[in-house]
């Protein structure tokens, strides 16, 4: 199997952004709004829980797959056939919910969504790093992750917020209001898929294998190749590791906020919460993600902006500790204290995260199997959130808020020095190509 040159590509601005908003669409509706969806069909958050909590480990298996996607045809092929597969999967969703056993059936659905979403993102990863120079790549790097939290915010905010409204101002039942609202994501997506069979680019285009043999000899070469890789563990601790601390926060973090004083939460309403933690803390993310990719376009990837960047992401975890301190019972905070601290973590978070991204695309995955292996390195990084995520929960029931976010703050040194002694097998130059 070989690699052949990428063709001529349109302007990244024409394509980067829609497919970074197509991969952030199915996964914010498969880890967070089903859940909202159920919940307000009158299911218990057990249930929830138990049913959706395991389908999110489909983007931490990658690996399994990812080489096969590097073997047969192109990468434009497998984002757009993805997406058009997962419009289909919705629209049986939206037509499953009048079914006696719709919940069986949905969650059904959504372990297929969730494996043609994670195929989405190896693809759209692969174009992203097999067309772009390492000097684009870094100044890119921001402008994915903002606009991925706007497929987020589409997910979230709009598809949900159609639902209600449906329900609220045109009285359908919760059941049809959904089925409508899905049916928005579905077509949202199809969308998308035709409008990428127009503007984005093939990526760097493989010679299908002739065999079984050769398929089998490609499949365990992306392997050996990528255990070959000069100083690898290390740099997979530093991929590891560098969310240990943000893993505690995702989750359990906006629980705080809305979790009444009496218990050491902030008690804020769901509007309130809304308007924070989901808005403004949001568009906080975008700004701070441009931010992140504009300060690594200008100084490059290398030791002291890796630890810049780790402190950026971690330091302003201590908004929550001076938080915590502060909540507690007959306490009524502010909107705007709030509202400031955890914008300050948010745009902390959206900064410092880019150079997780960047370390991966330019010191571990480049090679003959650049999106495979870059593929590998992203399911590493998911997988530190679930054991993280998890443990959240119990940690915070068991120490209580104050103390929780004082460990939140310990558990965060080990990103900072997995950052510090992070390997830099390959030179970049200030520009963010690679050195001669």
């Amino acid at each position: 199997m070989s690699t052949s040159a990428v063709p001529a590509v349109r302007n990244p601005w024409l394509w980067v952004p829609s497919s970074y908003f197509a991969e952030g669409i199915p996964f914010a509706l498969v880890i967070w709004v089903t859940g909202t969806m159920f919940k307000d069909l009158g299911h218990t958050d057990g249930q929830i829980t138990l049913a959706t909590a395991s389908v999110g480990i489909a983007w931490s298996l990658k690996p399994f797959w990812a080489a096969f996607l590097d073997m047969y045809r192109t990468k434009k092929f497998f984002v757009i056939a993805m997406e058009l597969l997962m419009a289909g999967l919705l629209i049986g969703i939206a037509l499953a919910l009048p079914l006696p056993n719709y919940f069986q059936v949905v969650i059904a659905v959504l372990w297929v969504l969730a494996f043609a979403s994670a195929t989405q993102d190896i693809c759209v990863d692969g174009v992203y790093i097999t067309t772009l120079s390492a000097a684009k790549q870094a100044a890119f790097i921001g402008v994915q992750g903002v606009f991925w939290n706007v497929g987020r915010i589409f997910a979230t905010a709009a598809i949900v917020w159609v639902a209600g409204s449906l329900q609220a101002d045109r009285g359908l039942s919760a059941t049809s209001a959904w089925g409508w609202a899905i049916g928005l994501s579905a077509a949202t997506l199809a969308a998308l898929a035709l409008y990428h069979r127009f503007m984005l680019p093939t990526g760097s285009i493989t010679v299908r294998p002739h065999s079984f043999g050769e398929v089998t000899r490609t499949f365990i070469d992306t392997w050996v190749d990528f255990f070959k890789k000069e100083k690898l563990f290390g740099m997979l601790l530093f991929v590891f590791l560098y969310r240990t601390g943000e893993g505690l926060l995702l989750v359990e973090g906006p629980l705080f906020l809305q979790a009444a004083p009496d218990d050491g939460g902030v008690g804020l309403s769901l509007k309130a919460k809304g308007l924070i933690d989901g808005t403004i803390s949001t568009f906080v993310s975008l700004f701070g993600g441009l931010a992140g990719g504009a300060f690594m376009a200008r100084y490059g990837l290398k030791r002291s902006t890796l630890v810049f960047m780790a402190l950026c992401l971690n330091v302003p975890h201590i908004t929550f500790v001076v938080l915590s301190q502060m909540a507690g019972p007959g306490v009524d905070l502010s909107l705007w204290t709030v509202g400031s601290l955890v914008t300050i973590e948010k745009f902390g978070y959206s900064f410092g995260f880019v150079a997780n991204m960047l370390y991966m695309m330019q010191q571990i995955s480049p090679g003959k199997y650049h999106m495979t292996h870059y593929a590998y390195c992203t399911a590493l990084m998911n997988l530190v959130l679930v054991p993280t995520q998890m443990i959240s929960g119990p940690l915070a029931d068991h120490f209580g808020y104050r103390m929780f976010f004082i460990i939140v703050m310990f558990a965060s040194i080990p990103s900072i020095l997995a950052a510090w002694f992070a390997p830099f097998p390959r030179k970049i130059n200030g520009d963010g190509s690679p050195a001669t």
